[in-house]
């Protein structure tokens, strides 16, 4: 691999979660799955808007950024949901509707997210997967 070139880890998210993580509001992101993965990830931000979930908490869904990395952050830990009143409890760290989840999720702990101010169109994927992009070692400042 090149040295101009940076791989670095990213997870996609439906907006308005994409914002909220990136923004550094939400601090848990839900998944079905764990994960051993601890470290700074990109955020990237699918093409998917939940316009409901968005004027629900007050954001306008025409104003997010879809189908781009838009920012980063770090994984510290995995949290292990045991039932739905753990997971409410947490409802301001993670923002979802907790009557589409189960009793068994993981949240990823997430802290020191910022936000780009120039995204990056990309394509997103499932799960975490590997990015190489040839500037975003000057975007990250590593």
């Amino acid at each position: 691999m090149s040295s101009s070139y940076l791989s670095m880890k990213c997870l996609s998210l439906k907006q308005p979660y994409a914002y909220l993580l990136a923004s550094g509001k939400k601090t848990i992101e839900l998944r079905n799955w764990n994960t051993r993965f601890r470290g700074k990830f990109l955020i990237h931000s699918s093409k998917n808007v939940d316009s409901k979930r968005s004027k629900f908490l007050g954001i306008d869904h025409r104003m997010l950024t879809q189908g781009a990395i838009i920012g980063i952050a770090l994984l510290y830990d995995v949290k292990q949901y045991k039932d739905k009143v753990e997971l409410e409890a947490d409802y301001h760290k993670h923002y979802a509707d907790t009557k589409k989840f189960g009793s068994c999720k993981y949240g990823f702990m997430i802290e020191n997210a910022n936000r780009f101010q120039n995204p990056i169109p990309y394509r997103g994927k499932l799960n975490f997967f590997e990015v190489d992009y040839p500037i975003i070692k000057s975007l990250l400042y590593l």
